[in-house]
């Protein structure tokens, strides 16, 4: 068995989302037990054979601070559900709660894994090929070292071969052009670093890739800054909404506008049910010595049974396995890169 625990309070709709959606995956995966972590008045509605009810009297709020989250609140339904991980109950959390506080709080719980220096949150967007590209970081470091960027890739190699049983991803260093030349100091020092990884058989390095390289599958995990990542990650989110709002306009033109939009609407759909980041959502805080999944704030149940689905497979695969095996494997040339 596989056992969860769940942050049911987090995230802007809180139970309302998280709790049909916890119903929906364990209809899903009769393999599953679920944690489910909250205020006990809440959590009370909800009976099933494969949950536990743990109680937490406190909640980490979208808007509170970190000194809040860390320090004040240290009986939130949040860091509850990370200990369950530390203390081995649960081989995963999950929450759709404060970015910032849930990684503070990960890393004050769980700590780094030896020759990480900073957790990174790693996600996929949708590509050209029907599959996912995968990249990190995507907003918990806003200012990366080239030491950072090689780290990212090691832990990124190990999270792709869990989602595409792929154990040889390959990798590509986001840059403003293809040429090794390119790119601010910190890039080419990260692609020279990156490259000896590659000939060291620690990594399967493309290269340097470019922004629409993303959206063509070009690689199967894209190594990025935080800030980039992030701005990255919201633009694909915007893509269904803009298809949306499209079909939606088109229907409400003129009756050429409607039959145009009529013919044209299967194909549409097909197209806004590809680039839906809701079937991408579930970011996985990786660095840490434990498993923590992070969805969306605004998730519906859709997107956070697609987190818990994520969580589910890492767990199912031995994730945390495989980043201790490939950080041990790079250790030589990640002591180094630490040192420059």
């Amino acid at each position: 068995m596989i056992t969860l625990a769940v942050d049911c309070m987090g995230g802007d709709h809180g139970p309302s989302v998280t709790l049909p959606a916890c119903r929906n995956f364990l209809e899903k995966y009769p393999d599953v037990t679920l944690l489910l972590v909250g205020l006990p008045e809440v959590l009370a509605q909800f009976s099933h054979p494969r949950v536990r009810l743990v109680a937490a009297s406190e909640v980490v709020a979208m808007h509170d601070p970190l000194e809040v989250a860390l320090r004040r609140k240290k009986d939130s339904s949040m860091r509850v559900a990370i200990q369950q991980v530390k203390d081995g109950a649960a081989q995963a959390a999950v929450s759709a709660g404060n970015t910032g506080a849930l990684m503070a709080i990960a890393r004050y719980v769980l700590k780094t894994l030896d020759g990480i220096e900073r957790p990174a949150i790693a996600a996929q967007v949708p590509n050209a090929k029907g599959g996912g590209t995968t990249m990190l970081d995507l907003g918990a470091n806003v200012d990366c070292t080239a030491a950072n960027l090689l780290q990212f890739a090691v832990m990124g190699s190990a999270y792709v071969s869990v989602l595409t049983h792929n154990d040889n991803p390959s990798v590509g260093l986001l840059n403003i052009g293809e040429e090794a030349i390119k790119g601010s100091e910190t890039i080419k020092k990260a692609g020279e670093l990156l490259r000896a990884a590659g000939a060291a058989g620690d990594l399967n390095f493309f290269g340097n890739v470019e922004g629409n390289d993303i959206f063509k599958g070009t690689v199967d995990l894209v190594v990025c800054d935080g800030f980039v990542g992030n701005v990255m990650l919201k633009s694909s989110e915007g893509l269904a909404g803009m298809i949306s709002g499209f079909l939606k306009a088109e229907f409400s033109r003129n009756i050429f506008t409607k039959l145009s939009a009529v013919l044209a609407y299967p194909v549409l759909a097909a197209l806004k049910n590809r680039v839906d980041h809701r079937r991408y959502s579930g970011g996985v805080l990786l660095g840490l010595r434990g498993l923590v999944f992070k969805s969306h704030g605004s998730a519906d149940a859709l997107a956070f049974e697609t987190a818990l689905t994520r969580a589910y497979e890492s767990a199912l695969n031995h994730l945390l396995d495989r980043l201790v095996a490939r950080i041990a494997h790079a250790a030589p040339l990640l002591g180094g890169a630490a040192a420059v």
